[in-house]
């Protein structure tokens, strides 16, 4: 209990440090008022970059579009959206690439075989995948876990077969002394020892699948979002800088 409140604490510490970090960044290159001309003019400080905390907090209740929703709500529920999709990838592509793992440990012909294939097919910019996918099946949930999945399923894969091959060989000779079948070998040995190699590739696979979701997600989920306010922006700036010239 004492350790969650701690880690609560530092986190609100932090956010409050950063709070007042942002608008001493107002405060000395900010946009001027009525009753303060900051010393400086500061592009990223502006109202338009960085409004303030206040301003974004309010913004949060207002509604999105006129008449509709509050603004947080819709987002909440475009990051639910997002954060089910990812989940949904990063669990078929986790599936996936422990399966491949599994094949090419006992299997040395699909190993030289394939491996290669799955290196390469890194190699391809999602940028690249993600509009293809989009198209053919469309910007629905299908999509976005294909391209999470897609994503995914590497990491888990070249960790689990590292991971499946790294027990002392001399379990596997007592195993195979007490005629042990491969499944069991798998499930009490090879499966055990690769736990740290497949934990530490879910964390790195678990980041993967959100950003291949939000790439995704750019038609419906939280990506859209992003892309539309890049757009505000420099649809702004370019309506602003003609009237500063």
């Amino acid at each position: 209990m004492f350790r969650v409140a701690r880690n609560a604490l530092s986190f609100l510490v932090v956010i409050g440090a950063l709070t007042i970090l942002w608008e001493v960044v107002k405060l000395l290159g900010g946009d001027p008022t009525e009753g303060w001309t900051p010393p400086f003019q500061w592009t990223v400080a502006s109202d338009l970059n960085m409004p303030h905390v206040w301003d974004i907090a309010a913004s949060f209740v207002e509604p999105a579009q006129r008449n509709g929703p509050p603004l947080g709500l819709v987002l909440v529920n475009a990051g639910v959206f997002t954060f089910r999709e990812a989940f949904g990838g990063f669990v078929f592509g986790a599936v996936l690439g422990l399966a491949l793992a599994i094949v090419f440990v006992h299997s040395p012909l699909l190993e030289r075989a394939l491996v290669p294939y799955v290196v390469a097919s890194q190699t391809v910019p999602i940028i690249a995948i993600a509009p293809v996918v989009v198209i053919w099946l469309g910007g629905g949930w299908l999509a976005v876990a294909l391209i999470s999945a897609y994503l995914t399923f590497f990491p888990v894969t070249i960790a689990g077969l590292r991971g499946l091959r790294s027990p002392d060989p001399r379990a596997l000779e007592l195993m195979r002394s007490y005629a042990s079948s491969s499944r069991d070998v798998l499930f009490k040995v090879r499966l055990p020892a690769a736990a740290p190699y497949l934990f530490a590739a879910f964390k790195v696979a678990a980041t993967a699948s959100v950003v291949g979701a939000i790439i995704v997600a750019a038609v419906v989920g939280i990506g859209f979002f992003a892309l539309v306010r890049a757009a505000e922006v420099a649809f702004l700036r370019g309506r602003v800088a003609p009237s500063d010239a």
